[in-house]
């Protein structure tokens, strides 16, 4: 599997993931991810659902059984783990890059 398809993820992408390594609901997942990003994503209830799905589709979350029977329940796969312990890696690498290099006179 060509695992860097995947990759980069976008910044909601990212951190939807990061928000479902403990399994959620939509709604709660689009409160914490306001929360996570100081208000800078905020995430409409239609947006929040295509994301689900396309990840469903592209297995990085599944839907887990819950007591909540009115709302439905996602978390990462481990696929999803995987790719998002990856960006995170690419994303350390590029600011370490920032940090070596010197900024150019202007």
């Amino acid at each position: 599997m060509n695992i860097s398809r995947y990759l980069p993820l976008t910044e909601t992408t990212f951190y939807i993931m990061l928000t479902l390594r403990k399994a959620s609901h939509g709604y709660a997942v689009m409160q914490k991810v306001e929360e996570l990003s100081n208000g800078r994503v905020r995430i409409a209830a239609g947006t929040m659902y295509g994301a689900i799905e396309n990840l469903i589709k592209q297995k990085m979350i599944v839907s887990v059984p819950s007591e909540d029977t009115r709302r439905k329940t996602y978390q990462l796969s481990p696929l999803g783990h995987e790719i998002l312990a990856l960006e995170v890696e690419r994303l350390k690498h590029l600011v370490e890059v920032y940090q070596k290099t010197e900024p150019e006179e202007v």
